[in-house]
């Protein structure tokens, strides 16, 4: 299969597995006609591909997996539940398919680098739908924290909850984490060592509906997430407080994406005693102009774009692997109550 050089404008065929809750919105990124065309998307769901051959006039709509696989698409888009992950996307790959996986890559390590490998050895694009580092206040953020506006980062902490949507595979850590652990990774540019994990089933025994999850990071930086389904209120905010300044981001203010505040600590010292003194600093706050393309547009023109220079995506197969094995650290860290356990990655993961 071959495939235009880089700058190319001729639009990828690409097949969509899963139309629900998220699978709809991939769908209406790819068909818009410009970089990429969807002649064909799947789901088992009647409701559901009637509801897309309604909004699509002219997009095939099946029930059967196989006919994606068989068609002429480019590449192969799945936006199925976790579990269906592997064994759709390691399909789409011995059909000779680049293929978009949405979090978490699947929901088993050995899994995972089963696929990567196989990506490789069939040299296939191979990207995870890790969509906060392609969000523009994130990258806003990654780069005013490179430029020491913050200064040395402390500690950061995530907040993503809701009420529902509920899950009878996956609990809340590994339905809803993966975005906060793959982001703050991104901002960080580190990888954690440690990790620990509380969390509490209330709705259905041994699935989790609540975990706080608790990230070391070199240098004394810690992370704090806290992921729920079963809360009043929905929440997606990230707060990092640095030597210098700290920020927010909400993800659901679109008018205030970002607060900077002129807060901290100051170390002075006493030049008659040669003590040193704390103080606290308090200053304007600030709320810089981002850039409002919507970070699900991008990351989908990300995936086409890869797909015609054939460079690994930014949240390629090892960025998904990376993700895993936090996720399965911090799994066994909740099934002990709490106790830390030690992350480790191999040497081709550890670019975050």
């Amino acid at each position: 299969m071959s495939s235009s050089p880089s700058g190319s404008t001729r639009p990828v065929r690409v097949g969509v597995i899963g139309l629900g809750a998220w699978g709809k919105n991939l769908l209406r990124e790819f068909s818009r006609g410009i970089h990429s065309v969807v002649p064909i998307a799947c789901d088992a769901l009647p409701d559901a591909r009637a509801k897309a051959a309604a909004q699509y006039p002219g997009l095939k709509v099946t029930d059967d997996v196989k006919q994606v696989l068989s068609s002429d698409v480019e590449a192969i888009v799945v936006s199925t539940p976790p579990a269906s992950h592997f064994e759709l996307a390691s399909a789409a790959l011995d059909h000779g398919k680049d293929v978009f996986v949405e979090k978490p890559l699947v929901l088993d390590l050995e899994q995972g680098g089963q696929l990567v490998e196989k990506a490789r050895r069939n040299g296939r694009i191979l990207m995870v739908g890790h969509i906060m580092e392609y969000h523009p206040a994130v990258e806003w953020l990654k780069k005013y924290i490179e430029d020491g506006g913050l200064g040395k980062v402390y500690y950061l902490y995530a907040t993503r909850v809701n009420l529902g949507k509920l899950r009878d595979i996956e609990n809340a850590m590994w339905s809803f984490a993966p975005h906060d652990i793959s982001m703050i990774s991104y901002l960080l540019g580190e990888l954690p060592h440690r990790v620990a994990a509380v969390g509490q089933s209330y709705l259905r025994p041994g699935i989790e509906d609540v975990v706080f999850l608790t990230m070391w990071y070199n240098e004394k930086m810690m992370a704090h997430v806290h992921t729920s389904w079963l809360d009043p209120h929905k929440a997606r905010s990230l707060t990092i407080v640095g030597q210098k300044q700290m920020a927010v981001f909400s993800d659901t203010d679109p008018a205030q994406r970002i607060t900077i505040f002129d807060k901290g600590v100051d170390v002075t010292m006493d030049y008659n005693t040669y003590a040193e003194y704390l103080t606290l600093r308090t200053g304007e706050v600030h709320i810089p102009k981002v850039d409002n393309a919507e970070p699900l547009a991008v990351e989908c023109r990300h995936f086409i774009d890869r797909i015609h220079d054939r460079k690994p995506p930014r949240s390629d197969g090892n960025d998904g692997l990376r993700v895993l094995r936090v996720l399965e650290a911090a799994q066994r860290s909740l099934q002990s109550g709490g106790t830390p356990v030690e992350v480790a990655f191999p040497d081709e993961e550890k670019k975050p």
